[in-house]
């Protein structure tokens, strides 16, 4: 028998719907708000979606569990598009320190301080995420991290996983290039075969890999079928940006040191720009991302944790929205907009996730707060009440969840 549930009473209800491609410009505003909204959601999936008045009207609504959210703020679930979450410690800002950590620590001891950084991250209302690898620098270490990254898959959070190893050259290799020749023959193929990641990422920067090295794995990852990541321009213009543009790479990550021509041709692109403000909150960087100038351009922004042992342990995506409206000058709307739409579609999961509408995983939060720019004006303090995804409750600060009237009805 289907499973329905009714949730209804929302001042706000922030869908997201819109266009079928990611927001842009004017377009990362409209958070598609219907206010005093309610949907209907059947086996985990939202069948309808609009003003009460209609919904509750519906012949499906009668045989509805209700899930009545008192006049508070309905939205999609946050996703978090870029994190490196598997590391044997939350802080260390060795970055070597924290590979040979990495590389001594069991697979058992990595999965439980994963699992204690998803249930952080879940608490703050992340639905679904994607986690680099990168941090292991060997094969037996990369792929450690993305089996771990594959098992926490559905406990509860959708995880997906990228091969991150063109991060940087370990010592035990004498240059770069003899590096990524292991990376591209060996690595490479051996993760494509057993389908542990959904997706391969270069750094391609200052002190990282040059864009003729990067070329060259790039070209290889898409030889074999997967979407592409760059992270670029974090310290400066090498011809990053362009390079990915021209590979059609899904994401670029980073941007803090993007010029003029780098934010046009963004602008110009399908590619998601990925911003990570925690990166410059704690000193990793020079100066932050242009996201007004990105947005203003027409680039499709989406904001992301990077949560990290270096040089970003933001586990928290309220906290980076936060940061976002106050370091890059973007609207509480934009920040909605990037991290959970946008988000959804640098993961290429918008199909299914990233906004309430028909047809989609009924992924989302009740928050404690009547209007959604509440949530980037209060950092520090939780406005999460409530998460459910495909409609069954996750987890919840009871104590919140009780003082809003609704954690005897949560399904």
């Amino acid at each position: 028998m289907a499973h329905r549930l009714l949730v209804r009473g929302a001042r706000q209800l922030l869908t997201l719907r819109g266009p079928a491609g990611p927001r842009r410009g004017t377009a990362m505003s409209d958070l598609g708000i219907i206010d005093d909204g309610a949907f209907l959601v059947e086996d985990g999936i939202i069948t309808h979606i609009g003003p009460a008045s209609r919904i509750e009207n519906l012949a499906a609504a009668r045989s509805a569990q209700p899930l009545e959210v008192h006049g508070h703020v309905v939205m999609p679930g946050f996703i978090d598009c870029h994190t490196s979450i598997i590391q044997a410690a939350r802080c260390q800002p060795d970055f070597w320190l924290a590979v040979r950590a990495l590389r001594a620590a069991t697979a058992k001891r990595l999965t439980a301080q994963a699992r204690s950084t998803l249930e952080c991250m879940a608490a703050n209302g992340t639905t679904s995420l994607n986690i680099h690898s990168g941090y292991g620098l060997d094969e037996s270490s990369e792929l450690k991290s993305l089996r771990i990254a594959a098992a926490l898959d559905q406990e509860p959070l959708a995880v997906s996983a990228t091969l991150h190893a063109a991060h940087r050259t370990p010592p035990e290799f004498a240059c770069p290039d003899s590096f990524l020749q292991f990376v591209i023959a060996e690595l490479l193929p051996n993760v494509a075969r057993r389908r542990l990641a959904s997706s391969a990422a270069v750094s391609c920067d200052a002190e990282y890999f040059s864009v003729a090295q990067a070329r060259r794995f790039l070209l290889a990852a898409r030889e074999l079928g997967l979407p592409l990541s760059v992270h670029a321009s974090r310290y400066a213009s090498i011809g990053a940006v362009q390079l990915a543009v021209d590979l059609e790479a899904r994401t670029i990550a980073h941007l803090e040191s993007a010029n003029r021509e780098e934010i046009a041709c963004l602008a110009a692109s399908p590619a998601i720009a990925t911003l990570i403000p925690g990166a410059y909150f704690h000193g990793a960087v020079p100066r932050p991302a242009p996201a007004r100038a990105l947005i203003d351009a027409g680039a499709a922004v989406a904001l992301a944790t990077g949560c990290n042992p270096i040089d970003s342990p933001i586990f928290s995506l309220p906290a980076v929205l936060s940061l976002a409206c106050a370091q890059l000058a973007i609207t509480p709307a934009e920040a909605l907009t990037a991290s959970t739409v946008n988000a959804a579609h640098a993961l290429g999961i918008a199909s299914y996730s990233g906004s309430l509408e028909a047809g989609k995983n009924a992924d989302f939060l009740i928050l404690a707060a009547s209007d959604y720019r509440d949530l980037p004006l209060t950092l520090g303090a939780n406005l999460v009440a409530a998460i459910l995804i495909r409609g069954r409750s996750v987890l919840h600060p009871l104590l919140e969840a009780a003082r809003l009237g609704i954690h005897d009805h949560l399904p």
